[in-house]
């Protein structure tokens, strides 16, 4: 879920690095003239794809998305690793093409156009992973999640996985998502100048690529492969102290004592999770740990005081008439807190900002403001490399029609009339989304998709409103969310001259390995862990989380154990509050007031992997008052590394067990 934390809710995560590379781009000024220079020899556009470019991007593509999968099933927090995911093309490049070059044979030289298109067709491949609802909506189908939300005893029915369902069903809901948008490329791009923050970063990250000297990148390398060996090594040797279970070794143990322990308060040496600390900024890091605290350091304990009052003793704990009860309705309170204020903030922007054009007549902005010689030639290049209106209208309309024969046949609660609904609206949400995420760098996917879970619940009924509700989740999420991580791209692509043609045809490329890659990495967690086990390690906490928003959109309120919709209200009033609070305060403040949407993951998770990421922190921390000069260049690197080498003994473990 939180790629969009966005974490799409990722522009909390990408903001701090934002600026910095930003102010970098000011002071690189070599770089430009020399990125002015080659763009009067770009490469045509067919040439910018090249075989070891694909070959490239399927393995970082399939890498990552083993690394999302795993992040998705165990907490569900996975950080925006567009940054690291360019890091690493333009490091196998380089070493590739220098190893070639030392041994004597001839290569075609490593371009930014090459490394843009690697670095947009492996994200697409990992975005399938992380946004394709294989940890949330999909996997909340399954028959565990449904006999953890109330078995018989609640509505609607479950559907196991299955990889040829799901493979389907992605290729089918996240293909359409492509097309939505083609058409209006150019308004939102070029004609509305807006920025994308997150895909202007990575741009402008991937030109200073290429801009800096062997040394720099010899140092990436390095710091890569130091770190990437230490963790695989790490979590080699952890492997044999593990139990079958996960139940005892250094993932287990009690740091800060038995008692914090039982709490789930203990460092669980988690390489991934320290990499991935790196990465967040420190209000990510520290919101979690504050959760933390609230939840299980004060709530949970004074909740589980009042069993036999509030709830009955007989239940088991996983109930959710018990305290599992509270855990995921209030998690969900303090996510649709913080979703509906940023969802009708983002809503605000965008309108006023449209108003504002047509009362100024101010719809084409280029023309009246004097562009710069550099923007000029970006512009230049981006409307010249034309994709025809006509392949997005086409292309639309036969998923759509594909959607609407082939989605109620694999879900029979899902009529062909819902399906067409979706679609009628989606185009104008995904417009909304893409316009705001332009302004704001919030990608509100997830937003969205709640609205079409709660939407459908209600049109299907009490018996099928649940499968119809979080299938239907899907059909529109994904639509907004893909529609817009292709905008980010073709930002990019501007920044890096770089044709649109190659952008759309490397996302493509990149969500058709996706869509395969996908559920293949999810069925060798599914089939080694106990996935969804509110007790074990692999909780995939959002896959309870998204089947109660379904139940609750059938049976309303009446879903809710004793005294747990008025902690609802509480928990969401504050999520609204906070971000009021951080909206009006000046900037240097309201940056360090809590983010809600974090807090609620380690109400259900707890809070062993807040404190791995804090620990990610207090090294870059620590890293920026020893040696600031090197240390923007150097994190991801060095993250990318943490995340890699634990993530390959975690695909050894999947074999194993």
């Amino acid at each position: 879920m939180m790629n969009n934390m966005g974490i799409k809710e990722n522009g909390e995560i990408e903001r701090e690095k934002r600026e910095e590379l930003e102010q970098a781009k000011k002071d690189d000024h070599g770089g430009g003239n020399n990125h002015l220079e080659g763009s009067r020899r770009l490469q045509p556009w067919t040439q910018q794809i090249t075989v070891r470019g694909i070959v490239a991007s399927v393995i970082l593509g399939c890498i990552y998305s083993i690394i999302a999968m795993k992040l998705n099933l165990t907490t569900g927090m996975t950080p925006n690793m567009n940054v690291s995911a360019a890091l690493l093309a333009f490091v196998f490049m380089r070493t590739w093409t220098k190893m070639l070059q030392k041994s004597g044979i001839s290569s075609v030289p490593f371009t930014r156009h090459e490394n843009t298109m690697i670095q947009t067709c492996s994200v697409a491949c990992y975005s399938i992973a992380i946004g394709g609802g294989y940890g949330s909506y999909l996997l909340g189908l399954n028959k565990k999640t449904y006999e953890l939300a109330g078995g018989s005893s609640s509505p609607g029915t479950y559907k196991e996985p299955g990889v040829g369902w799901m493979m389907g069903y992605s290729f089918l809901v996240c293909f359409i998502g492509l097309f939505v948008l083609i058409p209006l490329r150019k308004v939102l791009i070029v004609d509305y100048k807006l920025i994308f923050p997150s895909g202007m970063a990575t741009g402008v990250l991937i030109n200073g690529f290429h801009s800096q000297g062997d040394d720099m990148a010899k140092k990436q390398v390095k710091g890569f492969s130091k770190y990437f060996s230490a963790s695989f090594l790490w979590g080699f040797f952890q492997w044999f102290f593990t139990g079958k279970e996960g139940d005892c070794g250094f993932a287990q143990f009690p740091t800060f004592g038995l008692k914090a322990w039982k709490n789930t308060f203990y460092f669980d040496f988690s390489m991934t999770y320290v990499g991935t600390g790196m990465i967040c900024p420190h209000i990510v890091n520290l919101s979690l740990l504050f959760g933390a605290v609230v939840s299980w350091g004060i709530m949970w304990p004074l909740i589980g005081t009042k069993k036999g009052d509030w709830f009955p003793t007989g239940l088991p704990e996983s109930s959710m008439k018990s305290l599992n009860g509270y855990k995921a309705f209030i998690s969900i309170a303090l996510i649709l807190g913080d979703g509906l204020y940023n969802f009708v903030k983002i809503l605000c922007i965008t309108s006023m900002n449209v108003r504002g054009r047509f009362k100024t007549n101010n719809l084409n902005p280029v023309i009246e403001k004097k562009v710069s010689e550099e923007e000029q030639r970006m512009n230049e290049n981006f409307i010249r490399e034309t994709i025809p209106m006509s392949i997005g209208g086409i292309g639309y309309i036969i998923f759509a029609i594909i959607a609407v024969i082939a989605i109620p046949y694999m879900f029979h609660e899902v009529k062909w009339y819902y399906v067409i609904i979706a679609y009628i609206f989606a185009p104008s949400l995904a417009f909304c989304n893409a316009y705001g995420a332009g302004l704001t760098d919030f990608n509100m996917a997830y937003n969205y998709g709640k609205i079409g879970l709660f939407m459908m619940a209600a049109l299907a009924g009490k018996d099928d409103g649940v499968v119809a509700g979080m299938a239907g989740c899907g059909l529109v999420k994904s639509v907004v969310s893909v529609s817009c991580i292709l905008m980010h791209d073709l930002k990019t692509g501007q920044l890096t001259l770089t044709s649109p043609r190659t952008m759309l045809l490397s996302q493509a490329i990149g969500t058709a390995i996706g869509c395969i890659v996908s559920p293949l990495s999810f069925f060798l967690f599914y089939k080694a862990f106990d996935i969804g086990n509110p007790n074990g390690e692999y909780k995939a906490p959002y896959a309870i989380i998204y089947r109660n928003l379904a139940i609750l959109g059938v049976q309303g309120f009446s879903a809710l154990p004793k005294h747990c919709l008025q902690l609802c209200y509480g928990f969401f009033a504050f999520a609204v509050a906070i971000n009021m609070i951080k909206d009006v305060l000046p900037k240097k403040i309201g940056k360090w007031m809590p983010l809600p949407i974090c807090m609620a993951v380690p109400f259900l998770v707890g809070g062993y992997f807040a404190i791995d990421m804090c620990i990610g922190s207090l090294v870059v921390f620590v890293w920026h008052k020893v040696n600031p000069k090197e240390v923007d260049s150097m994190v991801p690197a060095v993250a990318s590394g943490l995340i890699c080498g634990e993530g390959t003994i975690a695909l050894s473990s999947c074999k194993n067990d």
